[in-house]
């Protein structure tokens, strides 16, 4: 990439504390927000105009993979890209929180401390508020995780839109917070939303597991190998019952990020470089075109108080800035971790507004959380308001009390 050229941004000027690998991997994500964003909106103008129909019926465009007669896989469009397309790109997350924990921004308990404290009271506090909202209508409590989630690609594009009034700190900070989200969110994936265990087919999980291991101590650096075992490994964990997106996860933290010779690029780097653009400018957009068209035909202002959209705006809008600045307060009170350098509370609170957009991961486990389509339209538009009224805020305050020219050299 050509740091020097307009297309690299404000972004890419963050100063020399950001390493090159990160510059480059804010600037694919902030202009992958944009892409995001326009994605969304034409989902929501094509889900409320006359070619409603061909949306529609474009998300059930059916698709198939066929092993013989032994494996058979067939599915809408739209189950194809959040079960297959959002497989790839909880890959990218694995590789990004392996890189990070490993020689990263999180490779020390003094980095650790700030973004991972922060990060919890983020993911609780949201929760216990769309539990409370929801505490008369117990059917609606399997959605307590949708806004615990925060979307990095339309976070960290808010904050490049800010140039050099951010420091470099402000946009590690944001990153972090958000890779401990997506850890959060993992997790939960993995323990609460997994139905239907066949523990029968899980086991046959066992042997590409075994031989992603073995790859991985042998420090095989050929990323094909591990990319066909990893296909492997989606098809048996998406027959088990649990979400095959789980399967990318796995499939990233067995890439080897260092190789026993000394030449030749690291294959989790090439991996995560190569997906990057990929993830960022088809992936999620189109995540976002399948699963942000909600209809807007009988809503008003009523609709705003269902208990599952009022639930998930309280919680993006509410629940991240108290959960995650009430932390960041905390700890550096306590003494716990220092304060990001050339920050200001103001903008601490900025950022854990801007954490409050959860977007595309809102919206995914928003997909796992109900079974029927009977909420779509509520998880949607919560998701949607929630997230626009973060974004508004959390860049507004922080354009407010920062000055130009404040990224730290």
């Amino acid at each position: 990439m050509n740091q020097n050229s307009p297309a690299a941004g404000p972004v890419l000027k963050a100063g020399n504390k950001l390493s090159a690998a990160f510059r480059d991997f804010l600037h694919l994500e902030s202009s992958g927000g944009i892409v995001l964003a326009i994605a969304a909106l034409l989902a929501i103008i094509a889900a409320n105009s006359p070619w409603q129909d061909i949306y529609n019926s474009f998300l059930t465009i059916p698709g198939a993979i066929e092993i013989g007669t032994t494996v058979e896989i067939r599915k809408p469009l739209l189950v194809w890209v959040n079960d297959l397309w959002m497989a790839i790109f909880f890959f990218l997350v694995g590789l990004e929180i392996k890189r990070e924990f490993m020689e990263g921004e999180l490779s020390s308990l003094s980095q650790v401390a700030l973004p991972g404290i922060a990060a919890i009271g983020g993911m609780i506090v949201p929760a216990l508020i769309y539990v409370a909202v929801n505490l008369g209508s117990p059917e609606n409590l399997s959605g307590w995780a949708i806004p615990a989630a925060t979307d990095i690609a339309f976070a960290l594009a808010v904050l490049s839109l800010l140039g050099n009034r951010v420091p470099s700190s402000l946009k590690i900070l944001l990153l972090a917070i958000a890779i401990f989200d997506d850890l959060g969110a993992i997790l939960i994936i993995a323990f609460f939303y997994t139905e239907n265990l066949s523990l029968g087919v899980m086991a046959l999980a066992i042997a590409p597991l075994a031989v992603l291991a073995v790859m991985n101590l042998a420090g095989v650096r050929n990323v094909v190998p591990f990319v066909l075992v990893g296909g492997v490994l989606w098809v048996i964990v998406l027959k088990s019952g649990v979400h095959a997106t789980l399967a990318g996860v796995i499939t990233a933290f067995a890439i080897p990020l260092t190789v026993k010779r000394d030449s030749g690029e690291s294959p989790l780097k090439l991996l995560e470089h190569e997906l990057h653009v990929w993830v960022a400018f088809l992936i999620l957009p189109m995540f976002a075109f399948a699963n942000a068209g909600v209809s807007l035909a009988g809503m008003g202002v009523g609709s705003l108080t269902e208990p599952v959209t009022l639930g998930i705006i309280l919680g993006l809008f509410v629940g991240k800035q108290v959960g995650i600045f009430g932390m960041l307060y905390l700890t550096i009170r306590a003494g716990w971790a220092a304060m990001p350098t050339g920050a200001n509370w103001a903008q601490l609170y900025g950022v854990a507004a801007l954490a409050g957009i959860g977007f595309t991961m809102s919206l995914f486990i928003g997909g796992l959380a109900f079974a029927t389509t009977d909420f779509q339209a509520q998880i949607r538009m919560g998701v949607l308001l929630g997230s626009i009224a973060s974004a508004v805020v959390g860049f507004l305050l922080i354009r407010a009390v920062s000055k130009r020219g404040a990224v730290d050299a």
